[in-house]
């Protein structure tokens, strides 16, 4: 009798078990379909060769978004890259003949000067806004060193006191990154933040679940700055890192295309979470190299 009630428990755990398996293959399932490479799935209830699995798995993820973000960051530098030669070289022309005329004393004091002053004037007003769309192409290369994360993070806020800042680093946290870079990508983020009428910003490491048992041989950090402005609409996200895509009457948007080139220059990435931290409406997520 004893022995057919442990029988029969162990088939309920294996049952159990089984469908707990399935769950997770078809969120990931899920996750693959909508093209989210950012899936970590903890490895709770699972025996050792499941959850080394699981860890490859997440880890596999991982690097199959780090891939698409640098491959799609790629192309857009090739494409601005073609665009800005292609326009510089058909600007030149036009502002060397018009400002040719407008010099000639045929022209100066006739009607004919002040529409050729116009063309010269939009065509170098085309090539100073092409030329600063040239920072997509010709960032220079990162100066990795050890960096103290908490140091670093403790120092933003000084540089804009009318936020209010939840800071949720207390153990020193070192990464292998470029400092400038990752104080202008971080400066980026807190304007967006601003303009998006924030009053309030956290940043903290991204934290897992101790019974999680993730890789320890895991060779990133996630470093996660929330603010409570306006939410960023589902439509508008999928955008937000396309250069020259911008929701702002003034904006140029190439701020967060320099931003992820940057985080990608350090080794890293720079993606937004799909699920905001708890408390706040957007969430960035800034991953950095372990020293």
């Amino acid at each position: 009798m004893g022995l057919l009630l442990l029988l029969i428990i162990l088939i309920i755990l294996f049952i159990r078990h089984q469908r707990l398996l399935s769950l997770r293959a078809r969120l990931m399932r899920e996750a693959l379909r909508n093209h989210d490479f950012t899936f970590r799935l903890p490895t709770t209830l699972l025996f050792p060769g499941e959850r080394d699995l699981q860890n490859t798995l997440n880890e596999m993820g991982s690097e199959i978004n780090r891939l698409l973000a640098r491959s799609e960051v790629e192309s857009w530098r090739r494409l601005t890259r073609v665009l800005t030669h292609e326009i510089m070289n058909s600007v030149a022309p036009i502002q060397s003949i018009t400002q040719a005329y407008i010099a000639s004393p045929m022209v100066k004091g006739t009607p004919l000067e002040e529409g050729i002053k116009a063309i010269y004037d939009t065509s170098l007003s085309l090539a100073t806004f092409v030329d600063s769309y040239r920072k997509l192409t010709q960032l220079q290369p990162a100066d990795i060193q050890p960096v103290d994360l908490q140091q670093f993070v403790t120092s933003i806020p000084a540089l804009y006191p009318d936020i209010q800042w939840h800071i949720s680093l207390n153990t020193p946290t070192s990464a292998k990154t470029d400092l400038g870079m990752l104080r202008q990508v971080m400066t980026n983020i807190i304007k967006n933040a601003i303009e998006a009428e924030a009053h309030s910003v956290d940043i903290r490491l991204a934290q897992c679940s101790a019974n999680d048992n993730l890789q320890e041989e895991d060779t990133t950090l996630q470093l996660l700055v929330s603010n409570d402005g306006q939410a960023i609409a589902a439509e508008v996200a999928r955008e937000i890192f396309i250069p020259f895509f911008t929701t702002k009457k003034k904006g140029q948007g190439i701020g967060l295309a320099i931003a992820r080139q940057m985080m990608m220059a350090c080794g890293g990435n720079l993606w937004l979470a799909d699920t905001p931290v708890a408390g706040y409406h957007t969430t960035f997520v800034m991953e950095v190299i372990k020293p």
